[in-house]
């Protein structure tokens, strides 16, 4: 039996970054000399910063591993996210009805003693004609009206609404590399890994570089993103393909200005159904993050390019445009003996809800509360890790396939596919049957499998317009007049909300002048103006 001494995470990006300072941080909590984190990079290996969305765990994430917020919103070009706003999924454009819901993240609003407000919406107790969303929670408003969802006086990650960030990828990767070699203990390695060797019982024995030659470790991190080099390459472990269910294969971004230096930062992010897919628009401090998933058995490459120009319009015009290819699935056995996968080596689900990084910080915090205090115990970690994270793949596929296949749209292929119950997985199909005669319910969820609470099925579920017929219940549902009193707090705490918080572009400029002066008062002679754009020199040179 030999006690479990050193961790060696392969690849930086995000993935490997924020896995490093979140396993550095909780091992060492107690004893800093328990477990040593390693991380080996490439420097030949860019990062692509296109813009990334993430989801409200990230603020527990950034505050346990100590990370300042106002230095994470300067050093990543940081904003916040208040929620999804979607454009013509229900139908396209043109067609009468709504065109657009918003995916709060709320949750809608019940006070001690009151109502659940669901039935009563549904029963129409709401103010005729008022989206689920709109009426069960103040976070549309205060989002619609371009407020933040925090004060300045609010403590780091802390604010009366709920929110999560959009930030550049890139940036922020630089950001957490720095914060997890000087305040961590993370040892970084310059180095290209050539290859891995496996030892007699077929674990990883060793990573050759090209510049440091051998690294060692007891436990290896595959953060190597969709090449999978070591799980998939070296421990063989299989892909599960859910093609079959979501479609989207490709990507094209781009990087795009802002109309204007002053320009509104929207605090959601945008998603526009297209003929074969949809676009992300996401607004960074002095610039927007754009893209276009979308299916390439449904469109071809040109076609998709010339969607996301028009969509684009001038902020488009002459910039470059990345394309990207990915597979929708997962490896049903991301940890084999002493190697796990983390981020795209383990599995990869389209950001249509943003659950890319969420699922690194759900992998980072099993992979940190199961880790064996010694290298016998490793198989009985993957197996509780495997089942964990299997599930909850299997569950964000079943949420991202609701959004498809609840649309009214028949305006394509892509559409009409996407409502081919054959492509429906059954769980979800059972889930459908039963929610047209009563709502969503916490019974319907295994919470420590999910990454979407209830309320967020329901903001779906509504905002498409799915119908639920509580009619023939009507009597199990007595107090209306209650109901429709919460309907109208709500709305009136959404205005006294518009008038507490800041102009969302006002509260990020602020933040960001607060660390700057922070950093002259550190430095005892002042600095220079502070410009977003600049990261600061220690993040820079990282």
């Amino acid at each position: 039996m030999a006690r479990l001494k050193n961790v060696l995470i392969v690849g930086g990006g995000t993935a490997g970054w924020l896995t490093a300072c979140y396993l550095a941080k909780a091992v060492n909590a107690v004893d800093p000399r328990s477990v040593q984190v390693h991380l080996v990079e490439s420097p030949d290996i860019g990062l692509l910063g296109v813009g990334e969305a993430t989801f409200p765990s990230i603020r527990g994430t950034l505050a346990a591993i100590g990370l300042d917020e106002r230095r994470f919103l300067v050093g990543a070009t940081a904003t916040y996210k208040q929620g999804i706003h979607y454009r013509h999924w229900v139908r396209p454009p043109g067609a009468p009805g709504a065109d657009h819901f918003f995916h709060p993240f709320n949750a809608p609003s019940q006070r001690p003693g009151g109502p659940e407000l669901l039935p009563y919406w549904l029963l129409g107790a709401a103010p005729h004609g008022m989206p689920f969303a709109d009426a069960v929670s103040m976070q549309t408003t205060v989002a619609e009206h371009g407020r933040g969802p925090k004060r300045t006086r609010d403590g780091d990650y802390q604010g009366p609404m709920n929110h999560a960030f959009h930030f550049d990828a890139a940036c922020f990767a630089r950001v957490l590399a720095e914060h997890g070699q000087q305040a961590l203990g993370v040892v970084r390695h310059a180095a290209t890994v050539e290859r891995a060797e496996r030892d007699a019982r077929g674990g990883i024995a060793r990573v050759v570089t090209k510049e440091e030659g051998e690294l060692t470790a007891d436990l290896y991190v595959d953060c190597t993103g969709l090449r999978g080099l070591l799980v998939g390459q070296v421990m063989q472990s299989p892909f599960r393909r859910r093609a079959d269910v979501l479609f989207a294969d490709r990507a094209i971004a781009m990087q795009v200005p802002y109309d204007t230096p002053d320009a509104p930062i929207p605090s959601y992010t945008i998603s526009t159904a297209q003929e074969a897919g949809w676009i992300w628009d996401i607004g960074l401090q002095r610039r927007r993050g754009t893209g276009y998933v979308y299916a390439s058995r449904h469109t071809c490459d040109d076609r998709a390019e010339a969607v996301f120009r028009q969509y684009l319009g001038k902020a488009g015009e002459g910039g470059n445009a990345t394309h990207l290819q990915f597979e929708t699935g997962y490896r049903p056995e991301p940890w084999r003996k002493n190697c796990v996968a983390i981020g795209l080596a383990g599995g990869f689900v389209e950001p249509l809800e943003s659950t890319g990084i969420a699922l690194i910080e759900l992998a980072s915090y099993l992979l940190t509360h199961l880790l064996p205090g010694d290298t016998d115990g490793m198989d009985g970690a993957a197996r509780h890790f495997n089942e964990m994270m299997g599930a909850r793949y299997e569950r964000i596929i079943d949420f991202i396939k609701m959004h498809y296949c609840l649309s009214q749209r028949r305006d394509s292929a892509f559409w009409i596919d996407n409502r081919d119950l054959a492509s429906i997985p059954d769980t979800l199909r059972d889930k459908l049957a039963k929610w047209k005669h009563r709502p969503p319910h916490r019974l319907d969820f295994i919470t420590d499998l999910e990454m979407f609470m209830p309320c967020s099925w329901q903001y779906i579920l509504y905002g498409m317009e799915f119908q639920t017929d509580l009619a023939p219940m009507r009597s199990a549902f007595p107090h209306m007049d209650a109901a429709r009193e919460e309907f109208a707090m709500i709305q009136r705490a959404a205005g006294r909300a518009l008038e507490d918080l800041p102009d969302h572009r006002a509260i990020i400029e602020q933040l960001c002048r607060e660390y700057a002066a922070r950093a002259t008062d550190r430095r005892g002679a002042p600095g220079p103006p502070h410009d977003p754009r600049r990261l600061p020199d220690a993040v820079r040179n990282v």
